[in-house]
């Protein structure tokens, strides 16, 4: 069974172990796995590789996917942070590795992109496809016809995957899932993924994700033998929690309460404002046990 843990936060109201509830800013709570046993009271910003989704953890949703807003002072944090970890930061991301580009320029730092369809291990270098297929023309076609049933639903082309946006069109949650069900099901010789997210559907091939990207990130230098520590927030990141034990690592879930996550960020500004307290930290505590959870405030 997990335990109660605790981890040193900067700030009040960072951190909550369930939606609705905020701890006292010393302390984090969540469940750390028992693996983490192996880590040492203090891990070094050297020693860790920081996993960082995009969309809904490090940055807060906009109307469009094109609408986002990165703050200076989060681009400011993460190269410095680059630097810090000795180049094991990394955006872990459904988008393309070259929609990340425009977002965070100047920076063109490490990533995982495509969900996990394609791969840059160091900052400037050459993005490397994982192999998987682009999807079907066929079926980008007919989902795309999917933005016929009304106004404020958009489409967003992914290569390798193919995403339907209905945060414009709230009331059109239902339809657009029911309508690429249908259109899915007349692919059978597909082998395709339905995944769902906050206001978009968006469909792929099976055989990547952000799982078996991150698997490939931590086999190469610099990211090979450190501690990773990932913080995603939907659905799609799931999948990348289960694995992080067994790299002596350990995630957070931003937003909402994951089960497979030790704890819980508040939202996207809260991500950000513990990032910025790192390079002054210059590491993070390792979550320390406790018979009693934290008290709320």
């Amino acid at each position: 069974m997990p335990t109660e843990a605790r981890l040193h936060a900067p700030r009040k109201g960072i951190f909550s172990d369930r939606p609705g509830r905020t701890l006292r800013s010393e302390h984090f709570s969540g469940r750390i796995s028992s693996m983490t046993d192996t880590l040492p009271d203090r891990i070094a910003l050297d020693e860790l590789a920081l996993l960082l989704d995009i969309d809904g953890t490090l940055l807060d949703f906009a109307p469009t996917p094109r609408e986002v807003w990165v703050p200076p002072s989060l681009r400011k944090d993460l190269e410095t942070l680059h630097g810090m970890t000795g180049g094991a930061l990394a955006l872990v991301s459904g988008r393309a590795i070259a929609d990340l580009d425009l977002l965070f320029a100047p920076l063109a730092l490490p990533a995982v992109g495509g969900h996990g369809a394609e791969m840059r291990v160091v900052r400037d270098g050459a993005v490397a496809p994982s192999g998987a297929a682009t999807l079907d023309l066929r079926l980008k076609r007919e989902l795309a016809a999917v933005a016929e049933l009304g106004p404020g639903i958009l489409i967003e082309d992914k290569g390798y995957s193919l995403a339907l946006h209905y945060r414009l069109a709230p009331d059109m949650g239902d339809a657009v899932r029911d309508a690429v069900a249908a259109i899915c099901g007349r692919f059978p010789e597909l082998p395709i993924v339905v995944l769902p997210g906050k206001s978009v559907v968006e469909v792929k091939l099976t055989g990547f994700d952000k799982a078996t990207g991150v698997a490939r990130l931590l086999k190469v230098a610099p990211f090979a033998g450190r501690r990773p520590v990932f913080l995603g927030d939907d659905v799609t990141d799931e999948c990348v929690f289960p694995t992080l034990a067994a790299h002596g690592g350990f995630g957070f879930a931003v937003g909402r309460h994951i089960d497979t996550a030790e704890g819980y960020f508040s939202g996207p500004a809260a991500v950000r404002e513990w990032l910025g307290t790192l390079p002054a930290a210059g590491g993070i505590d390792r979550p320390k046990t406790t018979a009693a959870p934290a008290e709320s405030v």
